[in-house]
């Protein structure tokens, strides 16, 4: 399989230059060439799949002419020693619970599997990997990369904007694991690393690679959970296809779920559900895309004022506003709505949602049409907002013992201003 770049001026990448590179020559984010459609045989028998079983066959398809089928069924496995189960809590509404990983955030799947696969394309020289976090990127792959022999990380992220259990959860780790904690917002940390990249005299002195969901490798394993949640649907009984809402910050998530879309997961339509910061939401409005500053709001991991995934979802769609908006609608949730809506769920289902997945839960309960089931991403455990949550609750939320354990830790960070030539000579200082 090849890969391409969104702004069309970079030669064609085989998948370890994608991987490895992360970005593109040209500053585009790396497209596959053609997007796989499972067989029919497939979606007949996805109800009595696995989770495992059902990846390794999306696997397949996207990687298989690139890796073995031994080595990449491993990989799989290895990524997936967890579940991301589905449970109904409302009559036509499910909830992917995808906060079953080391780090308890959706991430963990995407960070994982790329930390497998970028060590299987190492060529035994160091990897330095760069990485922007509003919140749970920085602690999947700097937990997902933790040891891993030849590669160093550095994880950028907004100073103030992250909440204190995410922070200790990339921040006391040590080994190969650097934070650096940058005087901006996540749009600064994302355009520094964006620069690096893009700096071939820095790129000359060390070996770079994202692993942000710019990289192929972070956000299309991240279809995976897309499958295993239809088949679990149609264990239960529902056969007709879903409406899918995604919380959404750098869109790599949502891409991921059109992605499976293209392979021909039935899949009804989709909501991208946006805090505050609605640039994506206004594009379905108007057509036009018009990135701004981001805005701190209780949803900290979706707060992102100019997505990078935006790149590919235009080019899914031929460029064309018209045919975005016929697949994928929005939905602008704030932080007085999360509010409401995590004592509202609670109250009525018992089901207790963090700020991002009462985005999702929001946008899909007000989006849902007659007749239509449809399911929402709950990406992170309410746990990692610790805080706010018992703020807004008034409850006592149980803390995870893998959780508990990173907030024992010492912090370790570098503090860094957010002008490019600051990063850089850190960069260059630390070879």
């Amino acid at each position: 399989m090849m890969y391409y770049s969104t702004n069309g001026k970079a030669p064609e990448a085989t998948l370890r230059k994608a991987v490895v590179n992360g970005l593109a020559e040209d500053r585009g984010l790396y497209m596959p060439r053609r997007i796989p459609r499972l067989p029919a045989r497939f979606f007949e028998d996805m109800a009595q799949m696995s989770f495992q079983e059902l990846s390794c066959a999306v696997a397949d398809a996207f990687f298989g002419e690139d890796i073995p089928a031994d080595d990449l069924h491993r990989i799989v496995q290895e990524t997936l020693s967890f579940d991301c189960p589905t449970y109904q809590i409302e009559e036509n509404i499910w909830v992917l619970e995808l906060f079953h990983g080391p780090t308890l955030a959706f991430k963990d799947v995407g960070a994982r599997f790329m930390a497998r696969l970028l060590a299987y394309f190492s060529d035994n020289s160091p990897v330095n990997v760069l990485v922007a976090t509003s919140g749970d990127t920085g602690s999947a792959v700097a937990n997902g990369f933790l040891g891993v022999e030849g590669v160093r990380v550095f994880v950028l992220y907004p100073k103030g904007k992250v909440s204190p259990i995410q922070e200790c959860q990339f921040t006391t780790l040590g080994q190969n694991i650097t934070a650096l904690e940058i005087d901006g917002c996540f749009d600064d940390c994302q355009a520094l690393v964006k620069n690096a990249f893009m700096d071939a005299d820095l790129r000359a002195k060390m070996k770079l690679t994202s692993a942000n969901s710019i990289n192929v490798a972070r956000f299309l394993p991240q279809s995976f959970y897309y499958f295993n949640a239809v088949a679990r649907l149609r264990r239960a009984g529902i056969s007709e296809a879903p409406v899918i809402c995604v919380p959404s910050g750098n869109f790599g998530n949502l891409c991921a779920a059109l992605f499976a879309a293209e392979m021909g997961l039935p899949v009804k339509r989709f909501i991208a559900a946006n805090n505050s910061n609605r640039v994506f939401y206004d594009f379905l409005q108007d057509g036009q895309y018009r990135p701004r500053p981001s805005i701190q709001t209780l949803a900290n991991a979706m707060d992102v004022g100019d997505p990078s995934n935006f790149a590919r979802i235009w080019e899914l769609y031929g460029r064309d506003a018209d045919a975005v908006r016929a697949h994928i609608s929005g939905a602008v949730v704030d932080d007085k709505t999360i509010e409401r809506t995590i004592l509202e769920c609670y109250s009525d289902t018992g089901y207790l949602l963090d700020p991002h997945g009462a985005c999702g839960y929001r946008a899909l309960k007000d989006g849902l049409r007659d007749g239509e089931k449809g399911i929402f991403c709950e990406t992170a455990h309410p746990a990692k907002f610790l805080e706010k949550m018992e703020e807004i609750t008034a409850l006592e939320i149980d803390v995870p013992q893998r959780l508990a354990a990173f907030m024992k830790g010492t912090k370790q960070s570098v503090p860094l201003g957010k002008d490019y030539e600051g990063f850089r000579d850190y960069l260059v200082s630390s070879i």
